[in-house]
């Protein structure tokens, strides 16, 4: 049976050490977060996902969910109680402002053990995980009755929240959508229409589900300058804050999927429900978007949760698993055989795997972090570079860790041998698992495609431009220091294939865009290989200086550090060259062939 433990150790060295989160006491929350506060927070949170969760993972997989002749849907054993000891804990309302009932903690913390939770049981942890993403839309775009109606049941637990977007003929061109709103009378609408891959959408662990809903009012204009969006409760909420009648909104069915197989993942439908607007007319996409970025940040997330949770297991089973012998002669005279760590290909495999874990875990805190400043930050000038990086950093994060969390799980798989591809061993589910998290929140194309299309020319670019020189300027200043001097050079050459990169498109997308499409998903990822260079180099520079203090205790815990920042910079950085000159080919030979050849 599979293991897990959280990497409480891992995380506290990329807060504290190479964050440097206590420096940024001035922003509301983060003065309650000192490292003690911390480091209680995050082994807490690591017992949760280790006693709690993680045990009902496996089960949960087997199990799934079942939908009723009644329409109501069963949730896998033991899932209700882990869900009510993740809400009494305070986990869902951990990062949202005192204000409405949350804790007020700094975003990144609560990415922290976001890690951890999806890691021990993802299907689980997107119950509360798209109330989270309600939460934050109602926050910024609800009124003031909205907020004190639904957020404080919704911060409990009590009550959970939805995204609805997806239509049967429409994904990501929501420009299509067909539900409909009318107004009536009391200001309210009634809404009609099928939504499907809903996650979470139907289940008996809260007493009501709150969906958020995109849907078009009667006589607005086409496409997404027409889409509004509104609160549609499971059950209408009486004045007095309790539940009074089942509103018009069904579970039609429970989508038979590859994986996650413990969400209830349900075709939902609308005859016409009560509805309520949040926000503007006419202005739904942005709204949603409120919670869309936030969930594809959480999707990133969930992209290394997996990647590490299968790394875990994969390094377990070759450390006692006897397969032949080293090629340099026996390891393990005493035995059979020596244990399959031994050999150079399993630790390339495994290896890789924790290159891409511990950068992207600082990626992901890295980036939280920008989060917090944006939203926190007194400072105008401050917020404002913290929020083009956010932006710029969102779609990379989302489509890089993803596509590599699902990678890394096959590679995890593949050290099992043909352990790995029977259900006993559990790694079968992190494979199936992991390969939704490439597809929802936004394709990982059509992250790429933000990245090049839109991203890297807003503001004229001043986001990448300002990336690009913090980069810069980092190699720079530890240019002339010895024990710094590999990973910097590393890293500018990458940077320098970037921004190469970078400058082809310039040169080359805008009198033919097919370029930029064609070259698009390359880029995502050769920016993703110079970011993650990025957060190795700053890993390893707070590694020197934990080893030069003389700190006692972390000695071989900080080298491992350098040896996996060295493997990166070896065997993974070069891989820019690569991805280089895919873009550089252009789009001519992908769209010669003509469509009926295909």
């Amino acid at each position: 049976m599979p293991i897990y433990k959280a990497p409480v150790d891992d995380t506290l060295f990329i807060l504290n050490d190479v964050l440097g989160i206590e420096r940024y006491n001035n922003l509301p929350g983060f003065s309650d977060a000192t490292p003690d506060t911390i480091e209680a927070i995050v082994s807490e949170a690591a017992k949760l996902a280790e006693e709690v969760l993680f045990p009902l993972n496996h089960t949960g997989d087997q199990e799934g969910c079942i939908r009723k002749e009644d329409g109501t849907v069963s949730v896998p054993k033991g899932f209700k109680e882990g869900y009510d000891q993740y809400c009494q804990g305070g986990w869902i309302g951990l990062a949202v402002p005192e204000e409405f009932g949350g804790q007020g903690l700094p975003y990144t913390l609560h990415s922290a053990v976001g890690e951890y939770m999806s890691s021990a049981n993802m299907a689980l942890m997107m119950y509360p995980g798209l109330t989270q993403g309600a939460i934050a839309a109602i926050v910024v775009h609800g009124s003031d009755e909205q907020k004190k109606t639904y957020l404080p049941k919704m911060i409990e637990g009590i009550w959970s929240g939805t995204m609805n977007l997806t239509e049967p003929h429409c994904g990501t061109d929501l420009g299509l959508l067909r539900t409909k709103a009318v107004p009536q009378a009391d200001g309210s609408y009634r809404i009609s229409g099928q939504k499907i891959f809903i996650s979470a959408g139907e289940h008996s662990m809260t007493d009501n589900i709150v969906h958020l809903v995109l849907a078009r009012i009667e006589g607005a204009p086409a496409g997404t300058k027409g889409i509004s969006l509104f609160i549609v409760p499971k059950f209408l909420v009486n004045g007095d804050g309790s539940l009074g009648a089942r509103n018009g909104v069904t579970c039609g069915a429970i989508e038979h999927k590859m994986g996650i197989h413990g969400n209830a993942t349900c075709v939902m439908n609308y005859d016409e429900a009560n509805g309520y607007l949040i926000g503007a007319e006419n202005k739904g996409l942005s709204a949603m978007f409120v919670m869309m970025n936030e969930a594809r940040l959480g999707v990133g997330l969930q992209g290394l949760s997996i990647a590490e949770v299968a790394y875990q297991n994969a390094v377990a089973y070759a450390l006692e698993r006897l397969q032949g012998r080293s090629l340099s002669g026996p390891k393990a005279p005493d035995k059979p055989a020596d244990p399959i760590i031994v050999h150079p290909d399993i630790r390339r495999t495994l290896m890789t795997i924790r290159a891409f874990t511990e950068a992207g875990r600082a990626f992901t805190l890295w980036t939280a972090l920008q989060s917090d400043i944006a939203h926190r930050s007194a400072d105008e000038v401050e917020r404002q570079a913290a929020d083009d990086l956010l932006g710029l950093m969102t779609p990379i994060l989302k489509g890089v860790l993803t596509d590599k969390g699902f990678d890394h799980a096959v590679m995890a798989q593949q050290v099992f041998g043909g352990h790995g591809y029977i259900e006993e061993h559990g790694m079968s589910q992190y494979v199936r698992d992991a390969r939704i998290a490439m597809i929802y929140e936004g394709a990982n194309g059509i992250q790429a495609l933000d990245l090049v299309g839109r991203k890297l020319a807003l503001n004229g670019g001043r986001a990448v431009m300002a990336l690009f020189k913090e980069i810069g300027d980092f190699c720079e200043e530890n240019r002339n220091d010895e024990q710094m001097s590999f990973y910097t050079k590393g890293l500018k050459k990458g940077l320098n294939d970037l921004q190469a990169s970078t400058m082809w498109f310039m040169q080359h997308a805008v009198a033919k865009p097919d370029n930029a499409g064609a070259g698009s998903t390359d880029y995502m990822h050769l920016f993703g290989l110079v970011v993650l260079g990025y957060m190795w180099a700053r890993m390893a520079k707070s590694a020197q200086e934990g080893l030069a203090s003389g700190e006692s205790g972390r000695e071989d815990y900080l080298r491992n550090k350098l040896l996996t920042a060295r493997f990166y910079m070896e065997r993974i950085m070069p891989e820019t060259a690569l991805r280089k000159a895919r873009i550089e080919a252009g789009a001519e030979t992908m769209m010669a062939l003509p469509a009926d050849a295909f």
